[in-house]
This record gives C-alpha cells, sequence and structure tokens, in this order.
C-alpha cells in the first residue's frame, strides 16, 4: 500500500463524501461553468488539504466530524483552487498536475473569471452557514500567501536576503496554507479553544518543512537523480544557497550572487553553483532546519491520546521529509 493511502485510510469515508459535496458547492446555472468545474474536480492532487482537515477533526473529537469539517475543507479547497486558476494565469502557465491548466483550455478571460467565480462560493459557503471563524482562518491565510509572494518579488532583487526573510517568505507562501487546514480541523469541531491555535502552529511546522523538502530537490535528490537547478535558473534564493552565501568568502559570495544574477541560464555555470553549494555544506544544513521543524512538529502531537488519526497524522509528517517528489 502506497504511504498516501495509509493515510488516507483512517479518513476514506470523509474524503469521499468530501468529494461529493465539493462537487455539489461549484454548482452553477451555467453550463460552462459547471463543464469547467467538473473539470477542476476530475484533475484532483494528492488532496493533502482536506486530509489534514479531516484527520485533525477526528484526532480531537473521538474520531467524529461535523458538518462544519465538511464545510471547512470545502471552502479551502474552493478558495486554494482559485488562487491556484490565478496563478496558473499570471504565470502564463499551460500546465497542471499534469493536465493541461484552465487557461491553456479556456484562455485567460474565462480562467480568471472562474477564479473569482469558485472565491465567491468559498465565502458564500461560510457567510450562509455563520461559519465566520473559519472563515477568518481562510481569509487570513489568503493574505498571508500574497504577501508573502510579494515579499519574495521585493527581494529576489536584492538577492542577499537572511535566513529570517527567507523563513518569513516560506512561512507566509506554503506554511500559513497548511496551518490553515489544521487550525481549520480543530475549529470546525473545538471551536474557541486552545488546540485551533496549538495545530495551526502544527500545521506552519509541516509547511516550513515541506518547503525546504522542496527547496533541496532543486539540488536533485537520490529520486530524480539528476539536479533541476530551476531555483537558481528563477532566481529564487533558497535555504541552501543563503546558508552558503552567508559562510563563504567574499570573493566566493561574489561570484555566486554574479552566477545567480547574470549566468542564470548558462547549464555549465549553474551546475557550478550546485556542485560549490553542496561541497559547503549547504544540503546538509538545509536538511538538519528541516528535521528541527518536523521534531517540533511532532512534539505539538504527544498530548494527545493514541489514534488511528495521530498515528496518519505522523505518517503525513514523515511524508513530508521522506517524499521523493
Amino acid at each position: 500500500m502506497k504511504i498516501t493511502e495509509q493515510i488516507k485510510q483512517p479518513i476514506a469515508y470523509e474524503m469521499d463524501l468530501f468529494e461529493q459535496k465539493f462537487q455539489l458547492s461549484m454548482a452553477s446555472k451555467v453550463a460552462l461553468l459547471n463543464r469547467i468545474t467538473h473539470y477542476i474536480v476530475n484533475r484532483k492532487g494528492k488532496q493533502m488539504r482536506p486530509m489534514f482537515v479531516f484527520l485533525v477533526a477526528k484526532m480531537m473529537n473521538n474520531g467524529e466530524v461535523s458538518e462544519r469539517t465538511y464545510r471547512g475543507a470545502c471552502v479551502i479547497e474552493l478558495i486554494h483552487t482559485a488562487t491556484l486558476v490565478h496563478d496558473d494565469v499570471v504565470d502564463d502557465s499551460n500546465r497542471r498536475r499534469g493536465f493541461f491548466s484552465i487557461n491553456a483550455l479556456w484562455k485567460n478571460k474565462i480562467a480568471v473569471l472562474i477564479g473569482d467565480f469558485l472565491l465567491s462560493k468559498g465565502l458564500l459557503l461560510s457567510i450562509d452557514n455563520n461559519d465566520f471563524d473559519l472563515l477568518k482562518i481562510i481569509s487570513v491565510a489568503v493574505r498571508e500567501m500574497s504577501e508573502g509572494e510579494l515579499l519574495q518579488i521585493e527581494k529576489a532583487r536584492q538577492l542577499d536576503i537572511t535566513e529570517d526573510i527567507y523563513y518569513e517568505i516560506i512561512r507566509q507562501k506554503t506554511a500559513t496554507l497548511i496551518a490553515a487546514c489544521c487550525s481549520l480541523g480543530a475549529a470546525s469541531v473545538k471551536p474557541n479553544s486552545q488546540e485551533v491555535e496549538s495545530m495551526r502552529k502544527f500545521g506552519e511546522l509541516i509547511g516550513m518543512a515541506f518547503q525546504i523538502k522542496d527547496d533541496l530537490f532543486d539540488y536533485g535528490q537520490e529520486a530524480i537523480g539528476k539536479p533541476t537547478g530551476i531555483d537558481i535558473k528563477e532566481q529564487k534564493m533558497t535555504l541552501p544557497l543563503i546558508y552558503v552565501l552567508n559562510n563563504c568568502t567574499k570573493k566566493e559570495k561574489s561570484w555566486l550572487i554574479n552566477s545567480v544574477k547574470n549566468h542564470n541560464k548558462d547549464k555549465k555555470r549553474v551546475k557550478e553553483v550546485i556542485t560549490f553549494v553542496k561541497n559547503n555544506g549547504g544540503l546538509d544544513y538545509a536538511v538538519s532546519k528541516m528535521k528541527i521543524f518536523q521534531e517540533e512538529a511532532l512534539n505539538l502531537l504527544n498530548k494527545y491520546p493514541e489514534s488511528p488519526y495521530k498515528s496518519s497524522l505522523i505518517l503525513m509528517v514523515d511524508y513530508v521529509i521522506d517524499r521523493k517528489k
């Protein structure tokens, strides 16, 4: 059994029901809209976000979920899907998870309108049911994701960002969404409890580890074999590179910055940068930081009694670190 299927096992029933409810939450009187939303539902990815929502809710609530849990999972998926559809337009991207993107099939104008439609559907699903606490969690996440993207764009020009700024960027860009899923799961069954903040922190720590793992893929992991160097080509400052920049000689630093700034399309030069970062402890440092976030996340689960849901969450944390792509 694949590890993702193993993680999903204790929430298999909820995930099936969620898919039906998610499809219904996008219903419209416009045939074109229904055709496109049907396409969206059928090209789902690993579904990590709703899995976090249900696993946390069931761990908190003796294996029970509520209607609010389903609504919370639907809202976060609606609003997140809206941001992805808009991202593909902005990035002029033709593919998403191996399928054609909405803008590739239906052009930009329709894609932007679909994103707006999904966003409004998500907002209304919360408002119609007075789930204002859940809506606040999601709205804060969307605000932070936008700020994180803009912060990264602003700092990318400078190329000498500190480790602290890097953590702030990934906390907002990546970790805040997983944090929202976990706090949402808790809030759906135990509103206004301390667990909501505790689970938000848990999700944030997983998100940090998840992003550092992504950064490491750029340097080639065993599974991929070849390093990709895509982050270097896009002048993205990731943790291995930041560490080495802060711990090398002045001469090496100016060579590195010059390589990333002016020679990022030169395959040979990108390869040299990757080798330099590897040889100077950049990857080892990033792995050690990733493991610290993993440990802190697992520690937050210690206070909960053993259950299949807790076991799945532990598997999920390990999967984030051990995944091969």
